[in-house]
C-alpha cells in the first residue's frame, strides 16, 4: 500500500458520495472503485500528482467529462487506481484573432470553448450533442468527431498544439499556434486519439475559422441511404463545396426522438423512410445560397432523389432541425435496450454496408429495431440495433457479440474501421485486435511501453493483450 498522497496536487476526493459520480460511464455500462478522485487546478500539479503515482506504481484514470461511450474513462473495479478529474483546469488562457487560434485548459467545457471563441468573433466547429458537458481533453484523447466533419475535419485536425504531462510526471509544452512546423517527429499526434493511455493532456491550441455569415439548414425526405449518398455529392458540386454537415436519418430515428424528448417534432408533414439534414454555410453575406441549394433540391426531386423538404426560416426552426438530430442517442437510450456500432466506411460504399451490416443483424435479431443514422458526408454511421418491441432486454443484448463480431467483419470487408470517432476504450479493446495487423499492433505496443514503460496510465484501455492475436501475415486486410 503506497503512503497517502502528497501536498501540492489539488483537491483530494475520497468520501464514497463524493466519488461516485466518477466512477460510472454515461451509459451505465462500467462501475469501478478509486483510491481517490485527484481534482488538480495547474498543470504543475497534475505533474506532481504523476510523479507520485509513477515512483508507487500506481494507476491513473484521466477524466474529463466523463462522456465517453466506450469505458475509457473509469477505473475498473479493483480499486487500486486514482481517477484524474480535469475538471478543476477549464481556463481560456489565450485567444489570438490574429492568428485564428485558441489555447485552453483540458477542462474547459466544449461549448464553453465555442463560446470563447464566438466572443471573439470566431467559430471554433467542433460540435457534438454532448458539448454542453464534454470537455476538450476529452475531445481530443479520443479524436472526436461531430456533425461539422466534412467541412472542419475531426479533433485532431483542429489542434496545433499540445501540452501534456508524460508518464515520468514531465511537462511537454507543445503549445504552439503553428500551422507548419517541421522539425521531427510530431508528438502532438501520439497523445490525440490515445484516450490517456500515453499521456495526461492539460492544455491544448486550437484552430478557429470565421464566423458564417449565411447558413442555409434542410430537412429533406429521401427513398434511402443510397439516394443520400448521391444528394451529398450534388449538393457540393451546386454549392461550391459549401456543405457544412449532412446527416442521415431512418424515419424510426425520428419517431423515436419525437416520442421521447420533449419539444420534438416532424418536420414534414407525412412519414417518410429516410431523412438527410443538410446544412451549407458561408463566411460572406450570401443571399445567393439559399437559391443554389432550393434548386438544387428541385432538380433531385425531378430525378427521385427527394421527395419532399423543408428549409429554416428562422434560427429558431434551424435550432429545433438540429435538436431532433441531437436527441436520437437519448432517444434511443429512452426506448430501452440498443446495440451499438461506431463504425466508417468510404462514402461510396455506405449503401452496400447498411444493406449487408442490416441483412447480418436480423438475421441474428429477425424483430430488431434499426436505427442507422449519422454523419454520411464523413462516411461514418452509428448503426445501432434496438430491443424488438416487447422483448425483454437482458435477452436481446445477449445476441451483442454475434451482432458485433457480423457487423465488424463487413466493415473490415470494406476497408472501413470499427470506431470512427468514439475510441477504444474497454468497450472494443479485443475488438482491436480482430482488426488490426500484429506489425500495427507491436508499433503501438513499442510506442506505449517507450512513453509509460511502468504502464500507469490508464491500464486496460485501448491496447489488448499481447496474445490475444490479429490479423496474420502483418496486415489487417
Amino acid at each position: 500500500m503506497p503512503p497517502a498522497l502528497p501536498r501540492g496536487v489539488g483537491r483530494i476526493l475520497t468520501e464514497s458520495a463524493d466519488t461516485a459520480p466518477f466512477l460510472r460511464d454515461w451509459r451505465r455500462r462500467w462501475t469501478g472503485r478509486t483510491r481517490a478522485v485527484v481534482q488538480p487546478s495547474t498543470v504543475d500539479e497534475v505533474a506532481t500528482l504523476v510523479r507520485w503515482c509513477a515512483e508507487h506504481r500506481v494507476p491513473i484514470v484521466p477524466q474529463g467529462g466523463n462522456t465517453g461511450l466506450t469505458g475509457a474513462s473509469v477505473p475498473d473495479d479493483s480499486g487500486d487506481a486514482i481517477v484524474l478529474s480535469l475538471a478543476r483546469m477549464n481556463r481560456v488562457r489565450a485567444v489570438d484573432a490574429l492568428n485564428d487560434t485558441i489555447t485552453v485548459e483540458a477542462g474547459c467545457v466544449l461549448a464553453a470553448v465555442q463560446a470563447a471563441a464566438r466572443d471573439a468573433g470566431r467559430l471554433f466547429p467542433l460540435s457534438l450533442a454532448a458539448e454542453g458537458s464534454c470537455t476538450i481533453g476529452g475531445n481530443l484523447s479520443t479524436n472526436a468527431g461531430g456533425t461539422a466533419v466534412l467541412r472542419y475535419g475531426n479533433a485532431r485536425e483542429l489542434c496545433l498544439g499540445l501540452e501534456v504531462v508524460t508518464a515520468a510526471g514531465e511537462v511537454w509544452n507543445g503549445l504552439r499556434g503553428l500551422r507548419k512546423d517541421n522539425t521531427g517527429y510530431d508528438l502532438r499526434d501520439l497523445f490525440i486519439g490515445a484516450e490517456g493511455t500515453l499521456g495526461v493532456i492539460t492544455a491544448a491550441s486550437l484552430k478557429l475559422f470565421p464566423r458564417p455569415r449565411t447558413v442555409e439548414t434542410a430537412f429533406v425526405a429521401v427513398p434511402d441511404i443510397g439516394a443520400a449518398v448521391q444528394l451529398l455529392a450534388r449538393t457540393r458540386a451546386s454549392t461550391g463545396d459549401a456543405v457544412t454537415s449532412f446527416e442521415f436519418l431512418p424515419r424510426i430515428a425520428v419517431e423515436l426522438a419525437a416520442r421521447h424528448i420533449p419539444g420534438v417534432v416532424d418536420p414534414l408533414d407525412r412519414p417518410f423512410e429516410a431523412y438527410v439534414l443538410c446544412e451549407v454555410s458561408t463566411a460572406r453575406d450570401d443571399p445567393a445560397l439559399r437559391g443554389l441549394l432550393e434548386d438544387m433540391l428541385e432538380r433531385a426531386m425531378d430525378d427521385g432523389l427527394a421527395f419532399d423538404a423543408v428549409l429554416a426560416e428562422s434560427l429558431a426552426q434551424r435550432d429545433a432541425l438540429w435538436k431532433l438530430r441531437e436527441s436520437v442517442p437519448e432517444a434511443q437510450r429512452a426506448e430501452g435496450a440498443s446495440i451499438k456500432h461506431d463504425v466508417s466506411v468510404p462514402i461510396a460504399a455506405l449503401p452496400g454496408f447498411m444493406a449487408e451490416a442490416t441483412a447480418a443483424a436480423l438475421a441474428i435479431v429477425p424483430a430488431g429495431r434499426m436505427v442507422a443514422y449519422g454523419h454520411v458526408g464523413d462516411g461514418n454511421l452509428h448503426f445501432n440495433v434496438s430491443v424488438p418491441l416487447g422483448e425483454d432486454g437482458a435477452a436481446f443484448l445477449a445476441h451483442a457479440g454475434a451482432i458485433h463480431d457480423a457487423v465488424h467483419a463487413i466493415v473490415r470487408r470494406y476497408r472501413g474501421s470499427i470506431s470512427a470517432e468514439h475510441g477504444i476504450g474497454r468497450l472494443k479493446r479485443e475488438a482491436l485486435a480482430r482488426h488490426k495487423g500484429h506489425v500495427e499492433l507491436d508499433v503501438m505496443r513499442a510506442i506505449k511501453h517507450a512513453l509509460d514503460a511502468k504502464g500507469i496510465l490508464n491500464p486496460g484501455k485501448v491496447l489488448p493483450e499481447p496474445d490475444t492475436g490479429g490479423v496474420a501475415g502483418g496486415t489487417a486486410w
